[in-house]
């Protein structure tokens, strides 16, 4: 049977009738509106977070990942900013749901909260600037392959801590993602891997990275320029408490990973995507290893509710 893919203009109607939050109100998307000369669009001043809300066809329930510890993080980037995440946590998280049910989404989900310098001003800085906050939600599928992808190394190196602050999702920071992400798909991959100034392994255009060498899972340290990933943390516990492994946060070389036994990628978006080829080097046997398929089907079974030993980790939206 095919499926009717829905027209663009159908989606983006969709898009401009559903809820959001903005500035203290639930309004349509379509009257959220800010100006050309919005600071953040010039400069990119804004953090943001992603949070995936995960539909349980048999519960007929929609369960949001670890909501509460996105807007934390969140809470903690805003001050590297020079900005104030003004509600509580638990009023973004009232918020956040109330969007989620107004949508009346039966199927996986996606949040984007976005903080932001909103002050229409020419002139680079990030003090006495004020700022606006909106949350948007949006059905969402797979953000890249999770059978088997393809990853190069990026010529662009992952910016250092001491140029911006790399723990936060600063808006800005993006370019230097998103320069890495297209360079790898126009040369036919899949993903980017970024290293850092030292030449050791960072992370993905938007991934926390791990590697299975020797029986070990090793995952570079927030020391090497990585997002502090929610998945990352996840994924870290499940190995070590579901399966029993050694989880070393250490600084790993460019040729580790064309050495290494399995390669997978993590994050809100990804999910958990293993990686069976870097720069046309086979990984392993070129299949996705049997660890990272495992900690893959771990984390998908908790996100959609079927893990009863960590529901605290999920909001029900319903």
């Amino acid at each position: 049977m095919t499926q009717t893919v829905p027209a663009r203009q159908d989606i983006a109607s969709g898009r401009e009738q559903s809820w959001v939050y903005f500035n203290g109100d639930i309004v349509r998307y379509a009257d959220a509106k800010v100006g050309l000369l919005t600071h953040a669009l010039n400069y990119g001043t804004g953090i943001f977070e992603g949070i995936r809300a995960y539909w349980n066809e048999r519960k007929e329930q929609l369960f949001v990942m670890r909501m509460p510890e996105h807007y934390e993080r969140m809470q903690v980037n805003a001050r590297t900013m020079l900005m104030k995440l003004e509600p509580s946590i638990d009023e973004l998280c009232a918020v956040s749901l109330e969007l989620l049910r107004r949508n009346a989404y039966r199927e996986d989900a996606y949040l984007r909260p976005l903080l932001f310098k909103a002050a229409e001003v020419i002139g680079v800085r990030l003090h006495d600037v004020p700022e606006s906050l909106g949350i948007v939600t949006t059905p969402m599928g797979d953000y890249v392959g999770t059978e088997g992808i393809r990853c190069m190394i990026s010529s662009w190196r992952r910016i250092d801590d001491n140029m911006a602050p790399v723990r936060a999702k600063a808006t800005g920071l993006y370019v230097n993602a998103a320069l890495a992400k297209s360079e790898a798909l126009q040369a036919g991959f899949d993903e980017a891997i970024m290293l850092g100034h030292d030449g050791h392994v960072s992370e993905g255009s938007g991934e926390n990275i791990f590697v299975v060498r020797r029986g070990q899972l090793l995952t570079p340290p927030p020391s090497d320029n990585i997002l502090e990933g929610i998945t990352r943390a996840t994924i870290i516990h499940l190995a070590r408490e579901e399966l029993g492994l050694e989880v070393q946060q250490r600084s790993i070389d460019r040729t580790e990973l064309y050495m290494s036994d399995e390669i997978f990628m993590c994050g809100t978006g990804a999910q958990v995507a293993p990686v069976i080829e870097v720069d046309r080097r086979r990984i392993g046997d070129g299949e996705p290893g049997p660890m990272s398929l495992r900690l893959k089907d771990l984390y998908l079974d908790l996100a959609r509710g079927d893990s009863a030993k960590y529901a605290e980790w999920l909001t029900p939206v319903y």
